[in-house]
Order: C-alpha cells, then sequence, then structure tokens
C-alpha cells in the first residue's frame, strides 16, 4: 500500500529486539544480574508451587491463591527471561511478528492476573481478620477456584484486544523495538498510523483496571486497620498486623515499579530511553524473583517445608554418596 507520501505501509514479517538503548558494550555485565534473578525467579516460585501442592495442610485460601501468584510470575519470567537473555548473549533479537504479539499478550495478561490474585488476597485477609468465624464457610476451594477462573477470564478478555490494536496497524519505518521484550507501546509507537486508540486504551486499562485494584486493596486495608484498632490486647493486634506483612511488601514491589515505569513513559522525551527501559524491565524482574522470598521468609508455614525439602535433599544426596 502506497501513502500519499510515497512511504510504504507494510505488516513486517519480524522485529528485531535490540535490547537496553545506549549500553550495547555492557550487555554481558549486565546479563549476569539478570540471569541470576531469572534462576531465582525459576527456583522460589517452582519450590513455592511445590510446597504447596504437596502439602495438604497448606490447601488453605491463603495458599491456594498464593501458589496461583507463583504461576503467574513462572509465566511472567518464561516468557521474557529466555528471549532477553538472548539479546544479551548472543544479539539475538529477531522475533517474528507473531511470537512478537504471543510474548506481548502473555506479557501484559500475566500483570493483569497479578494485580487481580493480589486484589483477591487482600479480600482474603480482610476476611481472615474481620469476619474470622466465617473465614472457612465464605472462602471455600469452590470460591476460590472461582475467583482464579474469573481473573483468568478478565485478564483474558482485558488484553485480546491489544492484540488486534497492534495487528491493524502499519509500519513504515523500522523493525528494531528499542527494548528487551515486546512491549505494547513500544511496539505501537514504532508504527506510521495514528495511534490514538492504542494510548487511550493502555490508558483506559491502567485506570479502570490496574488503578481499581490497588483502589480496592487500599480500602480492604483501611477496614482491615480499622478492626485490627478495635481488638482489646496489644497482642493480639500485632498478631493480626503480622498475617498482613508479607501481602503488603508484595503489593508494594508489584504496584510501585508499575506505576513509576508508567510515570516516566508519559515523559519520554525528556527522560533517557535508558532508564525507560530499566523501569520497565523492573515490572518483570522484581516481583517474580522477591515474592516467594517475601513469603517463603515471613510465613512460619512455608518457611518450616522449605527447610524440610532442602533437609531431605541434603540427607538423600548423603545417602547416595
Amino acid at each position: 500500500m502506497m501513502a500519499a507520501n510515497n512511504q510504504t505501509f507494510y505488516v513486517p514479517v519480524n522485529f528485531i529486539l535490540t535490547g537496553i538503548p545506549g549500553t550495547e558494550e555492557s550487555h554481558t555485565w549486565i546479563s549476569i544480574p539478570f540471569c541470576m534473578v531469572y534462576l531465582g525467579s525459576l527456583l522460589g516460585n517452582s519450590l513455592l508451587l511445590f510446597i504447596i501442592v504437596t502439602e495438604q495442610s497448606l490447601h488453605e485460601p491463603m495458599y491456594l491463591l498464593l501458589s496461583m501468584l507463583a504461576a503467574a510470575d513462572l509465566l511472567l519470567s518464561n516468557t521474557t527471561m529466555p528471549k532477553m537473555l538472548a539479546v544479551f548473549w548472543f544479539r539475538d533479537g529477531d522475533i517474528s511478528f507473531a511470537a512478537c504479539l504471543t510474548q506481548m499478550f502473555l506479557i501484559h495478561c500475566s500483570f493483569l492476573i497479578e494485580s487481580g490474585i493480589l486484589l483477591a488476597m487482600a479480600f482474603d485477609r480482610y476476611v481472615a481478620i474481620c469476619d474470622p468465624l466465617r473465614y472457612t464457610t465464605i472462602l471455600t476451594k469452590l470460591v476460590i477456584g472461582k475467583i482464579g477462573l474469573a481473573v483468568v477470564t478478565r485478564s483474558f478478555c482485558i488484553i485480546f484486544p491489544v492484540v488486534f490494536l497492534v495487528m491493524r496497524l502499519k509500519f513504515c519505518r523500522t523493525i528494531f523495538v528499542p527494548h528487551t521484550y515486546c512491549k505494547y507501546m513500544a511496539i505501537s509507537r514504532l508504527a506510521c498510523e495514528d495511534i490514538t486508540v492504542n494510548f487511550w486504551y493502555g490508558i483506559i486499562v491502567a485506570i479502570l483496571v490496574i488503578s481499581l485494584d490497588a483502589l480496592l486493596i487500599a480500602v480492604s486495608y483501611v477496614l482491615i486497620l480499622r478492626a485490627v484498632f478495635q481488638l482489646p490486647s496489644k497482642d493480639a493486634r500485632l498478631k493480626a498486623l503480622r498475617t498482613c506483612n508479607s501481602h503488603v511488601c508484595v503489593i508494594l514491589m508489584f504496584y510501585t515499579p508499575s506505576f513509576f515505569s508508567n510515570v516516566a513513559y508519559q515523559f519520554a522525551q525528556i527522560i533517557p530511553s535508558y532508564m525507560l527501559n530499566l523501569l520497565a524491565n523492573l515490572n518483570v524482574l522484581v516481583p517474580p524473583m522477591l515474592n516467594p522470598i517475601i513469603y517463603g521468609v515471613t510465613t512460619k508455614e512455608i518457611l518450616k517445608y522449605v527447610k524440610k525439602v532442602f533437609y531431605r535433599g541434603c540427607k538423600g544426596g548423603l545417602l547416595l554418596n
């Protein structure tokens, strides 16, 4: 198709991920912490998922939701990190248009899944503290299953249109993506067409989904704090607050990088591209690595079974020797 200004519009066969612009000479060194984070994410979330699935005593609402979070983290890590490391190690940034769309869909879908699970976990903590006598009757395994299905369905339905919004675009300038993975707006900005619809759809999703989830989580914790401070003893208040420590930390690890990354992209003209890239990478690096660590350290039940797994592993190794 020819435009009036003689530009040729086309749908690219593939894109080329360039990594982090301005740091090409340091890609090998940058890959070291990225690789360590990836291995940590795989080990931590796989171990967490294994413990929750195999230990019957952990088949409770909070831990079932935690297993969903670990599964979402594994999806996010495995969707982004292998290709990212290939770019850093082998300069292999070539990715087909279809694969790029698939990666973009899975990344953004996993973000919405995590946000939905964090909201469900906030509801879990609200019921556990504000209505403890009805906790087991309200949050049954069936209800948790329905919540998980609703979270996945919501994420799929919201992100699926993004694929078509990108597919409808025509490109004429370059196939080089100044990023380590296929990010929605990074791909959209390569188009030679008006991307107003793409831009506003992204804004609407951020406001109506991510921000709404964060607001509902904040409201749940206001109600939780009100219930906690009505408890008669200081020990009871502290015990109730401790059950929320890990969840609050995970919330901060998830929403903080996302907030700063989205704000930075609004000032893309004045912020160096490598800074935008690093902030975007924090979204896919930090939560999957830190979530299992936070829950493993702050949750006594999880920590007990982690020690049990490693004890069995060490004992088995000694017997083999």
